[in-house]
């Protein structure tokens, strides 16, 4: 009892002096949204060639269903493969305000998204030239859907830009409160050394394991992916390997739009693959953020 009143006291305390933090970054994401994101999707939509290039510049900019947009785009046969894949592998979720609300330094952010982009964009053009010299082509024609209604995340209420910003947050304090008691309690009945030991021992087995949580199809991923690398357990690469797979709810819109299963299962192993693959070379070669 005493070690879960010790982890409750510090969680509590923790996860509430994020919450002006978070609203007033959600609050200048959600009016940036409004002007951004009908022209992100239209300029994704019209690159062409230069499809992965745009949608890893845009993934970066915190946009409420911008890799559910992306996957509909796919979907209906108006955006390349390696072009969506690029969206997926720079959308960060949660990661962002996360991290500004946790004072990470400016430089580590810009470094971190600056990384992002080269993997995306650079993952996105050989996606795309490997289906052509291929002559592969994949399609179906499906309606653009915003997803962002199905998050449930109020963009769309009445109540504007404040009313989806206190959503948005409450929802990620809710994540947030959830993993760090997690992750509390582990440290506490484990102890800290022995966590970070068992990832640091087994590198490989923790950045395949943070791949597979960056699959969670929604901001849970992100959240738990950065809750546990600023709380010292995860390397830049399992790291990294977490936050290029979580593409958020694209992975389901992808689903539920593209009517060909087997490619979506190909689709989603291979984001998976390239996220791991990058993570591993990010600890091989010791880049740090």
């Amino acid at each position: 009892m005493d070690i879960l009143t010790d982890a409750l006291q510090d969680t509590i305390k923790d996860t509430a002096t994020l919450i002006p933090f978070l609203f007033i970054t959600y609050l200048v994401m959600e009016w940036l949204e409004g002007r951004t994101e009908g022209q992100s999707v239209a300029a994704v939509s019209r690159m062409g060639r230069f499809g992965s290039v745009v949608g890893a510049g845009i993934g970066l900019i915190p946009q409420c269903g911008f890799s559910a947009a992306a996957a509909g785009l796919y979907s209906g046969g108006v955006i390349s493969l390696g072009t969506m894949l690029a969206v997926f592998l720079s959308t960060s979720d949660e990661m962002l305000p996360i991290f500004l609300s946790s004072a990470v330094g400016l430089s580590a952010i810009i470094k971190l998204l600056a990384f992002k982009f080269v993997i995306a964009a650079l993952s996105g053009i050989v996606v795309d030239l490997g289906i052509k010299l291929l002559r592969h082509e994949s399609g179906g024609h499906k309606h653009i859907h915003d997803l962002c209604e199905q998050d449930n995340c109020g963009c769309e209420d009445e109540g504007g830009i404040v009313k989806s910003a206190a959503v948005h947050t409450a929802k990620v304090v809710l994540f947030i409160f959830i993993v760090s008691l997690a992750i509390s309690l582990i440290v506490l009945y484990a102890g800290r050394d022995a966590v970070v030991g068992i990832l640091s021992e087994a590198p490989i087995l923790g950045t395949l394991l943070m791949g597979l949580v960056g699959l969670i199809p929604n901001c849970a991923a992100s959240v738990i992916v950065a809750e546990l690398y600023l709380e010292g357990m995860l390397s830049a690469g399992q790291m990294m390997s977490g936050l290029l797979v979580g593409a958020g709810v694209g992975i389901l819109v992808l689903i539920k739009n593209n009517r060909h299963r087997t490619e979506n299962m190909r689709i989603i192993a291979f984001l998976y693959a390239i996220g791991v693959v990058w993570g591993l070379l990010i600890d091989a070669v010791g880049i740090s953020f």
